[in-house]
C-alpha cells in the first residue's frame, strides 16, 4: 500500500547504471536517476533510459555531489507523492535483492529507516575499511550509542515523512558527507534504525568518485562540526 521510489545519484556511471535501473525495475519498483552535472555523452544514455515505463531522469545544471543530488530525489519523490525512497548507488556496488529485505522491514516498521550494514570481500580496498571504522567511532560520540552500525553504505530506504522535519530544518552535506551526516541528525531525530547485512563489491576497474583528500577532508570536518552540535545538544538536553 506505501509508494516506493529508487533514488539513483549519477555521474558519469553510463556503464553501469542501465542494469541498476534493470534491476529496480524487475522489483516492481520505479526508478528516478537524478543526474548530478554528467558528461554530455553520459547523460545521452539517461536520455534513453528515461523512454522506459517507470523510468525518471532529473537532470542537474552541474555538478553538486552525491548529497545534493539526493537531496534533489528527496525533493522530487515527494512532490511526485511517493512515501520511501531507497537509495543505491550508480555502479552497481548493492546487492540489490536484499530490496526484498528492506521492503519486508518496512512494513512492519512504517517509521523506521533501514539501512543495508556491509559485508565485503577481499576485494574492498584497505583504505575504505579503515575510514569507515574511523567514521564509525565518532558516530558513536555524536550519538552517545553504538545505534549506527555503518555510517557510510549508501544503500537505504528511507521513510519521507518522518525525515521531512530533519529535511526542512537541518543542513546536510551535499558531497561524500550527506551519507553519515544524515544519519547521525535521523538519530537527533529519534528515527529509529534497523540494519540488514548486505554484500558489498568492488569491481575491478571501477570507477570511483570518492575523492581522497577533498572528501576525507570534507569528512573530518563534518564530523567536527557534529561534535560541538552534540555538545550543544547533549548541554540543552536535547536527544541526541
Amino acid at each position: 500500500m506505501y509508494k516506493v521510489l529508487a533514488v539513483i545519484p549519477h555521474y558519469n556511471h553510463s556503464g553501469t547504471i542501465c542494469n541498476v535501473v534493470q534491476q529496480f525495475l524487475s522489483l516492481g519498483l520505479p526508478v528516478l536517476v537524478v543526474d548530478d552535472g554528467s558528461m554530455p555523452e553520459h547523460q545521452a544514455i539517461l536520455q534513453t533510459l528515461q523512454n522506459q515505463q517507470d523510468v525518471s531522469v532529473y537532470f542537474r545544471s552541474q555538478n553538486g555531489g552525491k548529497g545534493a543530488a539526493m537531496k534533489s530525489g528527496f525533493k522530487c519523490a515527494t512532490e511526485m507523492g511517493f512515501d520511501y525512497v531507497i537509495q543505491a548507488d550508480a555502479d552497481g556496488q548493492h546487492h540489490l535483492a536484499d530490496v526484498k529485505i528492506m521492503l519486508e522491514k518496512m512494513q512492519k516498521n512504517p517509521t523506521a529507516l533501514i539501512c543495508g550494514r556491509p559485508i565485503y570481500g577481499d576485494d574492498a580496498p584497505k583504505s575504505r575499511l579503515y575510514g569507515r571504522k574511523i567514521t564509525n567511532f565518532w558516530n558513536a560520540i555524536h550519538t552517545h550509542s553504538f545505534d549506527i552500525k555503518d555510517g557510510m553504505c549508501g544503500f537505504r530506504l528511507y521513510p519521507l515523512k518522518p525525515l521531512q522535519n530533519l529535511l526542512n530544518n537541518e543542513p546536510l552535506g551535499d558531497r561524500m558527507d550527506f551519507d553519515v551526516e544524515i544519519l547521525v541528525k535521523a538519530h537527533w531525530y529519534q528515527i529509529p534504525f534497523i540494519w540488514v547485512d548486505t554484500p558489498v563489491r568492488y569491481e575491478l576497474g571501477g570507477i570511483s568518485h570518492f575523492r581522497a583528500w577533498a572528501d576525507n577532508w570534507l569528512i573530518s570536518k563534518m564530523h567536527t562540526k557534529l561534535f560541538f552540535s552534540m555538545l550543544v545538544r547533549w548541554f540543552t538536553g536535547k536527544p541526541l
